[in-house]
């Protein structure tokens, strides 16, 4: 049965019970609408891990654009019901308050890989997500977290941070999980309408392709794409794009 955990002192009361028996702690943070990506992290956790907690917080603070808040998919019972078929232990399920009784007053700054990609066209995004983290890191003390990683700068980003802070917390990268076009999965692909999401699948057909960063983002233009960016960085290929309202990452080995 999935326990559902409202506040940090609850928590606590939780992890008190567990940590006699130094079992090893496994977590998954989420913003919810729980899809197969994020089941790929959590069947991870609960195989490599004694306990699984799953947080589900859609973090204000790292929206530079409050539509995109207020139109993120928000499925609370349907995640809950997934997550108790999955026999997660904990469910972590904070409000604003909860996670920022400073309403926000201190945050996380990165002054390097956060500021090209992601970091460039959506202010304040990384401050926002390496804050959230570090919160649900301190809060739930885990001996594994898991990230995915079509978020590859996030991971990295998340990683180095833990590294720099002398966090100990194993940080776990796993593999992108896509739709059987190649679309990446993502809670944000619920928003796209029929004839976007027949679209979406070029997006990661032309990143993948063999093409040069110019023909790349001439040929996702004239599908109807927006184009962010198209870069390569060492032996990684970033994307970004939005279709309609929607906002698309992905990245692939070169």
């Amino acid at each position: 049965m999935t326990k559902l955990i409202r506040t940090v002192l609850e928590w606590r009361n939780c992890k008190h019970q567990i940590a006699k028996e130094n079992n090893y702690l496994g977590f998954v943070p989420t913003m919810g609408a729980l899809h197969d990506g994020h089941f790929s992290l959590i069947n991870k956790s609960l195989t490599e891990n004694e306990f699984t907690v799953v947080s589900i917080f859609i973090n204000p603070v790292q929206f530079n654009n409050s539509e995109d808040y207020n139109n993120y998919p928000k499925i609370f019972d349907e995640d809950f019901s997934k997550l108790k078929a999955k026999k997660v232990d904990f469910l972590f399920y904070p409000d604003f308050k909860e996670i920022y009784p400073d309403n926000y007053s201190y945050s996380i700054t990165e002054n390097n890989f956060s500021k090209i990609l992601c970091g460039k066209s959506r202010s304040g995004h990384f401050e926002g997500v390496l804050t959230v983290v570090l919160k649900l890191i301190n809060i739930v003390k885990p001996k594994n977290v898991y990230f995915g990683e079509k978020d590859y700068q996030q991971y990295q980003l998340i990683k180095n941070m833990v590294e720099s802070f002398f966090i100990e917390t194993n940080v776990n990268a796993c593999p992108t999980i896509r739709e059987h076009d190649g679309l990446a999965m993502s809670s944000r692909n619920l928003r796209l309408n029929t004839e976007q999401r027949k679209l979406a699948p070029e997006f990661f057909k032309l990143l993948s392709s063999n093409k040069t960063l110019t023909q790349i983002k001439k040929e996702l233009t004239e599908f109807g794409f927006v184009v962010d960016y198209i870069e390569d960085i060492e032996n990684r290929r970033f994307g970004a794009v939005i279709l309609g309202n929607v906002r698309l990452i992905d990245n692939v080995k070169k």
